[in-house]
Parts: structure tokens; C-alpha cells; sequence
């Protein structure tokens, strides 16, 4: 296979130059997915891709959704193992423009410090990304006349703006997505050195909680130690959600929470990530959630539970001696493994109705939540994966969680029955969603060997 790989990637770093054309082609065309006025580019941004696809030789089609298109595009292998990429065309809003440096549609390399960056809104999010998996298909392409797999491309036009109409189309489209696995680069790197594949992301419920006591404000005064206040009673439930170890207090919530192999705990402490490196540049230095956690565990493999905003009585200049007659607090938790959100939401509206006075009155407003999605440790293409990326970067590839959700990925394994890996290699600095977003000339370069690679280990996998 190293024989068949060599040109390859040799090809790959020969056609640089014109690979970074290319995506500079592509990141001219200013496809913001939130606003209307560009929903024109964002069908521009699909076509080009499209017909950059079927020069490939791809089967190549661009699709509508209830908003933007997506480019769909087949090349099968028969006999050979299949897979699914998938990624999105669709970029931020550039505001406050007056912060770019250049104009965020005109692409360049930036030069300064010590390393090359391709600067330009998509660079790193996510035109960029997918450009490293089309060029090392156009490499083994042009090298080999055909890929060591079968592909289907799939790359969105509205991922910034919720990913609106593409579960409803992935479920309509469901035979034309078979695969035996889903690949997706939009995630980052370790580090600079260090390549990362995201194997689980946390699961998301979000609750509204509005606890009404007396039928108006109060004088606290006329009022005050005689009548319920919501502003108590609302933190009284805030209180009971943690135990003194920081574990969440609801019955059964740890239930389906599974614990990391001991080898796949040593390597997260291997890495160094110790609460100084972690919450110093916050400003903080004392983890909270489960005491004797480590740091990594806390924000990737362990759920949670965060008060998100509380809103209740006077809050405006000077004072008001008010008894408020409502008040209320926005609640998440993150999940992890198979943790059930319609289960949690059963027994949340509970343990807040067990707290609230009989002649005060509580509304839970549940809003939709998504289950955690995790790589099963043993997973043949995760280690064929793993073992590719070591051979370009030279270390070992780090296999963590995120502590964020990407619904689409989910929506993959629900609807499509595909776990996803998630290899991407941004870096924590390139300014996603920022002005001067940026990818290194790095990333991309050694990202597009990453997934020639990869393609090759997953054929033999």
C-alpha cells in the first residue's frame, strides 16, 4: 500500500500551489447562509463545487432543501468498503467588517510570525476543511485512476444557520447515503503537532423554568417573610440540581453513563491537560463539576448540568423593595453516552414541581434535545484512521470527545445507522466566526495527505 500511497502524496505536494487556487476560487464567493441578500452565492458557492466535482469524475448533483442547496456527489467502488463525507459551503457573517485586516472575500497568505495562514472568511470554517478531503481524491486520482473506496460527498449550504431542511432531506435520500462510515472535517487538531479524532460528542437538553407566586409584584415591606417569593423558590431548585461534590442530584441521571477504558484514561492524563493549562486563561483555577475528575473527563465524557441565565425582580439602577410575582431561569445539560433526553425531561419537570409551594405555580418549557453520539472503542476504521494520521504528523492521534453537539451527526446515526469520525484539523486560534479567520498553510497542506491516507487505511480496513 506505502507504494501505491507515494505518489500520492507526492502528487499532492507538486499540485499545492494549484490546490490552494482553487480553494482561493472558492472562498471569493461569499455564501452567508443567515442572510437573505446572499442566498445567491450560497447557490453559487454549490454550482462551483459541483462542477469541481464532476471534473473529478463524480456523479454530481446540487439538491434544493427548504433553504440552501446541497451538492451531492457519488463515486462507488465495487467490493471496496464506502464512505461518507460530509461537510458544509456555508460561511459566518464577516461583522464588524472594520476589524479585517483585508477584505474577508479576497483571500491570501498571511506571512507573518512564524507560520504561513490562508486568511479569508471559510478558510478554516469549513471551505478549507473540505478542500483538504476533494484534493486528496484529486490526487489519487490523477495518480491511480480511481480511489481505494467508494465516496459520497455531501456538503451543505446552511450548517451556520442551524442546518435548516437537511435532516428532513437526509431522511427522504436515506438508500442514496449508504455507507459504512461517516467522515466529517470540521473539528481541530490537538495541537499544532498533534492530530485529534473526535470520537463522541455530548448530547443537549434545554429547559425553561417560570415560577409565578403572587398575581402581581409585591411591596417587601407590606409583603416581606409573609408571602412566597418566585426569586427563592427558583433558587432553591438551582441549589438541589448539585450535591457537595458537584454530581447532579436528579434520580437516575447517571444512568447509561458509561466509564473510559483504563488505557484510553491514561492517554487523556498523558496529555497534560491540567486545571492551570485549562481554566488559567479564564481566569479561574479550581475545576467545579465532580470532584476528582480529571479536566478532560469533566468536558468531553461526563455530563453536566448549567444554569444558563436567570431573570427575576428588580434589576435596574438604584433600589426597589419589590417582591417579584415571577421569576425564571434557562437550564441545560449536557449528555453523555445513552443518558435518554425524553427520560431526563420526565424527571427534571418532577424534581422542580417537588419544590415548588402548592399555592405557587410552575411552567417547564422543554425545548428539543439531541443524544450524545460516541466511536465504539474498538472500531475497525477509528484504528485504521489513527494509524494513518500518526504516519503524516509523527505522534500519536489523540481519540477524545467534544463537549459541544453537532446535531448532523446524530441525525447520521439515527437516520443512516453510520458512526462518524470526526478528523479536522483547525486550530484553536484560527478565528472561526471572528474577523482575520485563518487556516495555516499547514493544515491544509498536511490535512490533504492526512485524508489520502486515511482513504488508503480505510480500504484495508
Amino acid at each position: 500500500m506505502a507504494d501505491a500511497l507515494d505518489p500520492v502524496l507526492n502528487d499532492i505536494d507538486r499540485d499545492l500551489d494549484n490546490s490552494l487556487e482553487r480553494l482561493f476560487a472558492w472562498l471569493r464567493i461569499p455564501s452567508i447562509s443567515t442572510d437573505s441578500a446572499y442566498a445567491g452565492h450560497c447557490r453559487e458557492a454549490a454550482r462551483w463545487l459541483e462542477g469541481n466535482l464532476t471534473a473529478l469524475g463524480f456523479e454530481t448533483s446540487v439538491e434544493e432543501t427548504s433553504l440552501h442547496p446541497v451538492v451531492l456527489a457519488h463515486r462507488p467502488k465495487p467490493g471496496a468498503p464506502h464512505v461518507l463525507f460530509y461537510g458544509h459551503y456555508d460561511v459566518q457573517p464577516v461583522d464588524p467588517l472594520d476589524l479585517w485586516t483585508t477584505p474577508p472575500f479576497e483571500p491570501r497568505i498571511d506571512e507573518t510570525g512564524d507560520s504561513k495562514k490562508i486568511v479569508a472568511r471559510g478558510a478554516s470554517d469549513d471551505k478549507g476543511q473540505v478542500m483538504t478531503f476533494v484534493e486528496a481524491c484529486r490526487a489519487h486520482l490523477a495518480m491511480n485512476g480511481d480511489l481505494p473506496v467508494g465516496v459520497t460527498i455531501l456538503i451543505e449550504g446552511a450548517e451556520e444557520n442551524g442546518s435548516q431542511g437537511l435532516p428532513e432531506w437526509v431522511e427522504a435520500n436515506r438508500e442514496r447515503l449508504k455507507a459504512d462510515v461517516a467522515l466529517v472535517c470540521d473539528t481541530g487538531m490537538w495541537d499544532r503537532e498533534t492530530p485529534q479524532i473526535t470520537t463522541s460528542l455530548r448530547g443537549l437538553a434545554y429547559y425553561e423554568i417560570k415560577v409565578t407566586c403572587a398575581d402581581r409584584d409585591l411591596h417587601s415591606g407590606f409583603f416581606g417573610g409573609a408571602a412566597a417569593n418566585p426569586i427563592h423558590v427558583l433558587s432553591r431548585i438551582i441549589a438541589d440540581l448539585h450535591d457537595a461534590d458537584g454530581r447532579v442530584t436528579l434520580p437516575g441521571f447517571y444512568d447509561g453513563v458509561r466509564e473510559p477504558p483504563p488505557e484510553l484514561l491514561e492517554q487523556w492524563r498523558s496529555l497534560g491537560l491540567t486545571p492551570e493549562k485549562f481554566l488559567g486563561p479564564i481566569g479561574l483555577k479550581q475545576p467545579a463539576g465532580e470532584r476528582g475528575r480529571l479536566p478532560i473527563e469533566l468536558i468531553q465524557s461526563r455530563p453536566a448540568c448549567d444554569v444558563n441565565g436567570i431573570i427575576g425582580g428588580y434589576t435596574g439602577e438604584g433600589t426597589k423593595t419589590v417582591i417579584a410575582s415571577q421569576a425564571s431561569a434557562k437550564v441545560s445539560f449536557r449528555l453523555v453516552d445513552d443518558q435518554d433526553p425524553d427520560q431526563l425531561s420526565r424527571t427534571f419537570e418532577a424534581f422542580v414541581r417537588e419544590r415548588v409551594p402548592a399555592d405557587c405555580s410552575v411552567e417547564v418549557i422543554c425545548y428539543k434535545g439531541s443524544r450524545a453520539v460516541a466511536l465504539p472503542y474498538d472500531m475497525p476504521q477509528l484504528a485504521a484512521a489513527q494509524a494513518a494520521l500518526a504516519a503524516e504528523w509523527g505522534r500519536e492521534a489523540v481519540a477524545v470527545g467534544a463537549g459541544g453537539s453537532i446535531p448532523i451527526v446524530g441525525d447520521f446515526k439515527r437516520l443512516l445507522g453510520l458512526d462518524t469520525l470526526l478528523i479536522g484539523f483547525g486550530l484553536d486560534d484560527d478565528r472561526i466566526h471572528s474577523p482575520n479567520e485563518k487556516y495555516e498553510l499547514t493544515s491544509f497542506h498536511k490535512g490533504t495527505r492526512s485524508w489520502a491516507r486515511i482513504l488508503s487505511a480505510l480500504a484495508a480496513a
